[in-house]
């Protein structure tokens, strides 16, 4: 003989100063809920703070302590109760006062049940999906590794705490910051603490020409150019219920900023060649190591697309900005790069991260990362010194550096790190570009911008 568990009822506390009502809807709800009872708001609030329950139903006047109180202490639970308030006809005005508060509905007396009946069924499937959502974010708040955003210097801190806070929301994030500062890892943190279902995609919008961006954002159809032999979606409708992250977005061209700015504004786009009104619901981040402020006022960027990518921004800072994070990123990429390898080491000495700090890094985190896994693989001990510190980082320990630490701002010293680079680079384009952190593309566009 098998013996079946029946499944818990939820739990619910009913306060009502009178007997005969209170009675007869305790008969009518026990079978549907475990039903506990409180005869003045005094006992529902003690039996508030010591038990828990799913649903709280509580007439607005009763002696001791009124309905509200009683709202007031189920509100103050996590997860809280879902909440509905008895009210008179005469006292509407305070059972709409108690739904503003945060009571999920009224139900007037004398009661009507089957009334009573269809705000229980909405307020426990609203609570139900509210427990949902919360224990979906718990889960994916778990499965981001915030090591990945290592965090000793208070700008990190901050970053970290903005995050989580403009996650959960539909709001475009604009990240800004120097190449190579984390500003990929940080959409891959707000899409995972997002709690939406659909996937993150991301596109590098330099690496594309404006005809070829149009085509991989919108999707394009049949024959609408030369070798467009079938229908193709878009990165938007691949994004849709989840998050587009653009990359770079201070390099597309004006006619790619008008498609782009239509589907901020309206959510509704058309593929290229297409007349079909598709909509969309990706969530939008994007990046740029550029100053998208002054492209506006240079006309080489849409005002009004700027303002509605620039809702939330998140400014990161660069590496020389945050050097008490240096060593807990050389050690997480220590780490990496050993197991990677299948090498035993596992500490930095002293004076190589005394080094390490000391550097400008100019390609911020990015070059660190080459840095270190240069230094794992090249060491032939079980510690990394100074000798394993490549020669260019230890001569900036003892020269002067390209600018001090104080006056490396990309915007008012442009033209001095590009000829400091260039000139200890012996002219060779490709390899300023690389001690500067930025792409051969972006340094030539700069030394065209300079006067």
């Amino acid at each position: 003989m098998s013996i079946v568990n029946k499944p818990e009822l939820p739990r619910l506390l009913l306060a009502d100063d009178e007997r005969n009502t209170r009675e007869a809807l305790a008969r009518y709800l026990r079978g549907r809920f475990d039903v506990t009872l409180a005869e003045d708001g005094v006992t529902a609030i003690h039996l508030l703070q010591h038990q828990n329950f799913d649903l709280v139903l509580t007439d607005l006047r009763m002696p001791g302590a009124d309905g509200m109180s009683v709202l007031d202490a189920a509100l103050t639970k996590e997860p809280a109760p879902g909440c509905i308030v008895f009210s008179a006809y005469g006292s509407i005005e305070n059972a709409v006062a108690a739904v503003k508060r945060g009571a999920f509905d009224f139900v007037t007396k004398p009661v009507n049940l089957d009334r009573l009946d269809i705000v229980i069924g909405r307020a426990m499937e609203a609570r139900q999906l509210k427990a949902e959502n919360h224990t979906l974010r718990q889960k994916l708040q778990k499965g981001f590794d915030f090591s990945r955003l290592v965090a000793n210097s208070p700008a990190m801190h901050e970053i970290i705490e903005t995050i989580k806070q403009i996650a959960p929301t539909r709001s475009t994030v604009l990240i800004t910051g120097e190449s190579g500062t984390g500003k990929e890892v940080v959409a891959q943190a707000i899409h995972a603490l997002s709690g939406r279902t659909g996937p993150l995609v991301t596109v590098h919008c330099a690496a594309l020409p404006a005809n070829l961006l149009e085509s991989e954002l919108f999707g394009h159809e049949r024959g609408a150019f030369t070798g467009a032999i079938e229908q193709k979606k878009g990165r938007f409708e691949l994004a849709n219920g989840g998050t587009l992250f653009l990359d770079e977005i201070g390099e597309i061209e004006p006619q790619v900023q008008v498609k782009l700015l239509r589907i901020l504004e309206n959510r509704t786009f058309e593929r290229v060649g297409g007349v079909e009104e598709l909509h969309c619901d990706a969530r939008i981040i994007s990046a740029t190591n550029r100053d998208l402020t002054k492209m506006v006022t240079e006309g080489a960027f849409r005002e009004d697309l700027f303002y509605r990518l620039d809702v939330v921004n998140l400014k990161m800072p660069p590496l020389r900005e945050r050097r008490e994070d240096i060593p807990l990123l050389a050690k997480r990429f220590l780490d990496e790069f050993a197991s990677d390898n299948g090498k035993s080491i596992h500490t930095i000495s002293e004076s190589a991260l005394q080094a390490l700090q000391q550097y400008s890094w100019p390609g911020n985190i990015r070059e660190l990362r080459n840095c270190m896994e240069r230094m794992v693989v090249l060491s032939r001990g079980e510690e990394l010194d100074l000798s394993n510190i490549p020669a260019n980082i230890r001569q900036n320990q003892s020269e002067t550096p390209l600018l001090p630490a104080s006056q490396l701002d990309l915007g008012s010293n442009k033209k001095a790190l590009l000829f400091k680079a260039l000139e200890e680079c012996g002219g060779d384009r490709t390899k300023a570009a690389e001690k500067l952190g930025i792409s051969r593309r972006t340094l030539h566009r700069w030394l065209n911008e300079l006067p």
